[in-house]
């Protein structure tokens, strides 16, 4: 699965649906927690193919961490991840001035 070279506006839309699905774990009481066991390194994971090199793993770290942690699922790490590369960034800030 290479969803890297993907648009950056596809991204942002995985981003969202991963966040959405980080959130299931609020909808069903007493299942929730659980759940997290199996969702923490899936997002870790799926964060790694998302954004590659020493960002993405920083990123996958803290969303492993996010969501395995109680309480702590209400973080929107996709979605933070891709303001961070795309907005935020030095290599973002750079490609505003002289676009590739």
């Amino acid at each position: 699965m290479n969803i890297n070279n993907t648009n950056k506006y596809t991204k942002l839309f995985l981003g969202i649906i991963f966040d959405a699905l980080g959130y299931v774990s609020f909808i069903i009481p007493g299942i929730g927690e659980f759940s997290d066991i199996i969702w923490a390194p899936a997002s870790a994971w799926l964060m790694t193919k998302l954004y590659k090199g020493r960002t993405g793993k920083i990123a996958a770290v803290f969303s492993f961490i996010e969501e395995a942690l109680p309480g702590l699922d209400i973080i929107p790490s996709f979605t933070l991840m891709w303001f961070y590369t795309y907005i935020f960034s030095d290599q973002a800030k750079s490609d505003q001035v002289m676009p590739k």
